[in-house]
Formats: C-alpha cells, structure tokens, sequence
C-alpha cells in the first residue's frame, strides 16, 4: 500500500488542511511582481479556503527572491508564525544570475526551516519565460501560491500531532 501503512505499520500520521487556529506569514517578492502578484492573491485565497483567519496572516513584500530567505527567518525565528510562505519568480534570463539566485534561495529556506523548526514553503518559480510563469500563477498550470498555502498547512498539522517529543506525543489520529 503506497504510503497508507499497511496491517503490519505502526502509527500513520498524516497532516489535514485544517487552518483553524494557525499563524501564517507570507513573504513576497516585489521582483517580477506581474507575477509574485498572482501568486500572493491565490495564497490569500487558499488560506481562506482551509480556515486560516486573515488577522492570522502577516504579508512582507522583500525586493527580490534572494531576501526571501532573510525574511522567512526573522519572522520563524519570532516564535510569532506557525510557518511561512515564500512567493516570488525568478525568470530565466541571458545571464548565470538566475542559477545563483534561484539556488541560494532555495537552499537559503531550507536551511531557515531546518534552524528554526517552523515550516517555510518554496513558492518561488524557477521559469524560462513571463509566460512559463504567468502560468503557474494562476493560468493553466494552476496557482502555484496556493499549492505552497496548502502543502505548509499539511506539514504544519503533522507536527503539531507529532508534538515536540516526536512520534506518539500530542498524535490525536491524524486521519483525513
């Protein structure tokens, strides 16, 4: 059975979107804001739709994607948010200043949710074209803002039911 346990699995947590009660905080960048627009209208959206409050959910607007990083720390490390959002497109151009940008942001929110414990979603695109992007904020390939809402939420509910002591402390069933 494909990640559902089966009958010889222990616990089987799984995390819910269920945002009643939890503190969001998106961080946007103004870069490509044609697109980082789109993206921060479909988070909003989807925050709503899972039951996050809107005085619940702070929104930072940073210059580009590389202080995407910097920011999603001050606010993780505040013991203010459950887990923040990061927004903004870095749009492939005729120079390596993509590939620098688009990598150390990446590893940049990894690294901010792996010190301080709190969730940080990568919602940045990495594109070729304004349109590959326009895209996926919101066109045809959906809303990638509120895919990253919906994933944080998740991982935000699976560790509260894991608790800070790990498996079993503060597990209320996690089923759907």
């Amino acid at each position: 059975m494909s990640g559902t346990g089966g009958a010889d699995a222990g616990p089987v947590l799984r995390g819910r979107l269920r945002g009643e009660g939890m503190r969001i905080a998106l961080v946007a960048a103004r870069f490509n804001e044609l697109v980082t627009g789109r993206l921060v209208e479909g988070a909003l959206a989807a925050l709503h739709q899972v039951g996050v409050s809107p005085g619940d959910v702070p929104l930072v607007w940073v210059p580009g994607s590389f202080e995407l990083p910097l920011a999603a720390e001050r606010l993780a490390s505040g013991g203010e948010v459950d887990g923040v959002v990061c927004l903004g497109a870095v749009i492939r151009g005729g120079t390596d200043h993509y590939t620098h940008v688009a990598g150390q942001c990446a590893s940049g929110l990894a690294r901010v949710q792996l010190d301080t414990g709190i969730p940080v979603a990568f919602g940045v695109l990495t594109t070729d074209t304004v349109d590959q992007a326009l895209d996926r904020a919101g066109g045809k390939g959906g809303n990638k803002g509120a895919e990253a809402v919906l994933g944080l939420v998740e991982t935000v509910d699976v560790l509260r039911q894991l608790g800070k002591g790990g498996l079993g402390k503060g597990n209320d069933g996690g089923g759907p």
